[in-house]
């Protein structure tokens, strides 16, 4: 039995990429944030720790240009170097919910009846409260910290990957090939991660796409609150929450962050809607 995932007779991705102008801006704005998030001090004008009380919040200038804080370091560098944070929650804010839900979605989605039942009261239990309080709820008990971040997101984010993976799963047996591997006489083992876990897989990492969009800005309201990356660390949340009671005499202390938290959102949204469109299956 063929363990091919794709049609052949599906035209190439990459002509058909570089048909669709959103999702190439998707990379190129990912592609860059990875640069940034890399090398940041390639990019970076000044060392983002630097103190000049002689520079404290200046405006945006030729020297700085997007200012300096309120204790005299230059802001695009601090936005820089938060690129390696943010970005860093992007991945390990996603990717332990990611494995976790897409193994336990997938057995539960093959084995059916009280795993099912089980399943079925955690995520209800889960979707009974906001996904933000809930995270908030587990980090009070941890206590601030990325880590203790990572952990929170992960205990409580596996749900809504495992959630739809078990429906894919679903829809992948009524197929003939799962039908066929067991007739075959293959392994449980074989069936899932072999057959249908590629097949079910799409929707799933299309998902992961986007939702590394909503991690950013929920590390970045953590960190807001105080409840994420600390400081003097540079992250977005942090630098806008330092900026906040100077809106309107240091505007560019809260809005240059914000900028770099909507700009990296977008190009993952962008980079997401073009997976799902590339990947669609096409009759």
């Amino acid at each position: 039995m063929s363990d091919a995932t794709f049609p052949t007779d599906r035209p190439s991705l990459l002509r058909m990429a570089l048909c669709k102008p959103g999702f190439m801006v998707g990379i190129l704005i990912i592609g860059f944030s990875v640069l940034l998030a890399i090398f940041p001090g390639f990019f970076a004008p000044y060392d983002p720790n630097a103190l000049d009380y002689l520079a404290v919040r200046q405006p945006p200038s030729w020297a700085h240009p997007f200012g300096t804080d309120l204790l005299g370091r230059d802001s695009l560098s601090r936005v820089i170097w938060a690129y390696q944070v943010n970005m860093q929650m992007a991945v390990f804010g996603t990717v332990f919910a990611l494995v976790t839900g897409v193994v336990v979605g997938a057995l539960v989605g093959y084995y059916r009846g009280i795993a099912d039942l089980i399943f079925g009261r955690i995520v209800d239990a889960v979707i009974t409260f906001p996904f933000l309080v809930l995270v908030i709820a587990v980090v009070a008990v941890l206590g601030p910290g990325l880590i203790n971040m990572y952990i929170a997101i992960s205990v409580v984010y596996w749900v809504y990957y495992a959630r739809l993976m078990r429906a894919e799963v679903i829809a992948q047996m009524g197929n003939d090939y799962a039908a066929a591997g067991v007739v075959m006489g293959y392994s449980d083992r074989r069936i899932i991660f072999r057959h249908l876990l590629p097949n079910a897989i799409t929707p799933v990492v299309v998902y992961w796409m986007t939702d590394m969009a909503l991690v950013i800005l929920l590390g970045s309201s953590l960190g807001y609150l105080g409840l994420g990356a600390q400081p003097p660390q540079a992250e977005w949340g942090v630098l806008i929450a330092e900026g906040r009671n100077f809106i309107s005499t240091a505007w560019w202390l809260s809005l240059m962050p914000g900028i770099a938290i909507v700009l990296t959102g977008l190009g993952f949204s962008l980079l997401g809607d073009g997976l799902a469109d590339l990947l669609r299956p096409r009759g």
